[in-house]
């Protein structure tokens, strides 16, 4: 069975929407052993809308579109899909009522255009949308299997798991069921954790393991079918746990969990408190953690200072360290920190020192970062490293590994 998703809307391919639901409903069909084997997007074209359904009608058993179900003359789904499915459309009466209660509940004049997005094949199951207006349909012709949903990611979501997951398993008489996890790792790289783990990957069956680097991070994807959750989530346990005994010291987490989660995590089960001294950094790592839920109980705050004389002002960095070592040093990042622990009462503080580019700074390329750590009454540490990429890139990679030093050293 060939299952294909076609989103339609010119703004996907403008960039001015991201296609989040492609995403979700290739994880939502993975779990149920229909994996995607294309994905299309279309603008609102209806030549080139035609041609895409007809190609997934020529290779696919299941094809899901999403988008082109609107009021709007650019909303033409439903007609380029007609030929195909070769039934009439007709006004499917109950959608047509939702319509019309929206706009009365709006106190809004209905224009006679939006009776369009009421209008369903003839023969086909209508899923009436109570979040929206325009009603999802699934049409069976052919042999194949048409999914019509609307592109607002709310109303398609409701219409996957009330009707569409649920029809598919009744079809297709879905037993297994396909569960995965995102193992995450930080401070190895992809080809050494590869490495740890290679003769597992060449003996896998099922569970399966797939290697997968991120920015600053990589990452083992476990997936394992089974014939119940269960069945399936006992396999990847078992699979973690091997993992686990050979690199259980990169992990920090599963699935959708943040680096910066997991240390704010950390500081609140040992009841300390974080801040930050950032001169290239410019806040970013402080601003990270202050975006999480529950960071006030954790994070003291930030000493942003760009220049030599507001890192003598504000973070109190002696003018000799300056004029001896500069502001790009081992000296500049251990004082920094030192300092920002007192000024900012925080058990745990970091600092971010650097050249982020284009230029060069102090005889220092660009990619030079020293991070300097000062936990409690611990010897202050300073790594001095070297990125690459453009400034954003060196920015966010700099606070990527601040985290991962105060993770590793808080696990000490």
């Amino acid at each position: 069975m060939k299952t294909e998703m076609i989103a339609v809307g010119t703004e996907l391919l403008l960039g001015q929407i991201v296609n989040t639901n492609a995403q979700w409903i290739s994880k939502q069909l993975a779990t149920l052993g229909m994996p995607i084997y294309h994905q299309s997007v279309v603008g609102d074209n209806y030549d080139r809308v035609f041609q895409t359904f007809e190609a997934a009608h020529n290779r696919s058993d299941v094809i899901i579109v999403t988008g082109g179900l609107g009021p709007t003359e650019d909303d033409m789904t439903r007609d380029a899909a007609k030929p195909l499915i070769g039934q009439d459309l007709v006004i499917h009466q109950p959608s047509l009522s939702n319509v019309e209660n929206y706009y009365k509940k709006n106190k809004r004049t209905m224009t006679d255009n939006n009776r369009k997005q009421a209008l369903v094949f003839e023969q086909a199951q209508v899923l009436l949308n109570n979040e929206g207006m325009a009603p999802g349909q699934i049409v069976e012709v052919d042999g194949r299997i048409w999914v019509f949903l609307p592109g607002v990611p709310q109303e398609m979501k409701m219409l996957m798991n009330e009707h569409v997951l649920p029809y598919f398993k009744e079809t297709f008489q879905l037993k297994s069921e396909i569960m995965s996890e995102m193992m995450r790792f930080i401070g190895i790289g992809e080809s050494s954790l590869e490495e740890e783990v290679s003769d597992l990957i060449r003996s896998q069956t099922n569970p399966t393991i797939a290697p997968l680097a991120g920015d600053g991070e990589v990452g083992l994807r476990i997936t394992a079918t089974g014939e119940t959750d269960k069945d399936a989530s006992d396999k990847i346990a078992k699979m973690k746990e091997q993992i686990l005994t050979r690199v259980g010291k990169y992990y920090y987490g599963s699935d959708d969990t943040t680096i910066e989660e997991t240390v704010r995590d950390l500081l609140k089960e040992k009841n300390m408190t974080v801040g930050s001294a950032e001169s290239l950094t410019g806040g970013l790592f402080a601003e990270r953690m202050i975006s999480l839920p529950g960071a006030s109980s954790v994070c003291q705050g930030s000493l942003v200072a760009y220049t030599p004389f507001t890192k003598e002002m504000i973070i109190e960095v002696p003018k000799f360290i300056i004029k001896e070592f500069g502001t790009i040093s081992y000296e500049c990042a251990e004082v920094m920190a030192l300092n920002a622990q007192s000024l900012l009462y925080a058990d745990v503080a970091i600092s971010f020192t650097g050249v982020a580019g284009p230029e060069a700074s102090e005889g220092k390329e660009p990619g030079t970062v020293f991070i300097g750590l000062q936990i409690g009454e611990r010897k202050p540490v300073v790594h001095e490293c070297h990125f690459d990429g453009g400034r954003d890139k060196i920015r966010m990679r700099a606070v990527k590994k601040g985290y991962e030093l105060i993770y590793h050293n808080l696990k000490k």
